[in-house]
């Protein structure tokens, strides 16, 4: 997988002229299989969210929240055409996803659990809509380097934190909510993830080494932490894994749940960084 996502990534840069100097950047429209993939891994991951919610009884409206998590996590894209109001297409997006929600509520459910399947809704396009919104923007406003960057620092931390717990782990990290992992392998990650953002670093000229270090110890953490936000719904619905569609992983949502989680630190460190 990162073999594949590191090679759509690569060619989407070449087509659009990011990783040569034929091409005028500042007028090229960035990031258009980047952002063709993003769409394509919405949809199995709002059927995901969506198949964990029915197991509390909850319903998820499955048109509304793939075509709204899609607008959102398409907001930087679109940005680039001319006369594009990035903020009023955000804020008429949520509104009227927000009153669909409610006319399927109603269509559908009339006043069984209005508040609990409205509430639902509105989580499921928030989590995969707007924290996609951040890794959107990090390939159009930051380059794909910087894209490469946040997604292999991520996963390193995955690879680490596996890697040093099966070996080294025996004091849980969070035994109510994901018994395998340990203080032991989040060290492993944290050590794997400064690595790799030191190469990425010092090999494109992205960030200062100390910065690098920052941002590779802050993404090990939230990363960690985005797994267990997944875990927990996980949890909660009573089942092991989101799908089982990847196999070795389960489904979209145990592959995506970290970069999700930290893409909007990611780009507040792009940010801080340039």
């Amino acid at each position: 997988m990162s073999v594949l996502f590191t090679g759509i990534v690569i060619i989407d840069g070449w087509m659009d002229g990011s990783i040569t100097k034929s091409v005028d950047d500042d007028s090229q429209v960035k990031g258009t299989i980047f952002c063709i993939l993003i769409c394509l891994l919405a949809i199995p991951a709002n059927l995901e969210l969506a198949q964990l919610a029915s197991a509390k009884n909850l319903k998820i409206f499955v048109p509304v929240s793939i075509i709204t998590s899609i607008l959102l996590a398409e907001l930087p894209y679109l940005a680039q055409f001319k006369n594009f109001d990035q903020t009023h297409f955000f804020l008429f997006v949520m509104v009227f996803s927000f009153l669909i929600i409610f006319l399927f509520q109603y269509l559908n459910f009339s006043i069984s659990s209005v508040i609990a399947n409205c509430g639902a809704n509105c989580f499921v396009i928030l989590y995969l809509g707007l924290l996609s919104y951040f890794a959107s923007a990090i390939r159009i406003d930051f380059g794909l380097w910087p894209l490469l960057m946040y997604i292999f620092v991520v996963k390193a931390t995955d690879i680490g934190a596996y890697t040093a717990g099966s070996l080294y782990g025996k004091h849980k990290f969070s035994p109510a909510i994901s018994p395998g992992k340990t203080w032991e392998g989040m060290a492993g990650g944290a050590a794997c993830a400064f690595l790799v953002a030191i190469g990425f670093a010092a090999g494109f000229g992205i960030m200062g080494w100390m910065t690098a270090i920052v941002f590779g110890v802050c993404l090990a953490f939230i990363g960690q932490l985005g797994d267990l936000m997944e875990s927990m719904m996980k949890r909660d619905a009573r089942q092991k894994d989101s799908a089982n569609k990847i196999p070795g992983f389960g489904g979209v949502l145990d592959v995506i749940d970290s970069p999700l989680a930290t893409a909007p630190f990611a780009y507040l460190l792009f940010m801080w960084a340039s």
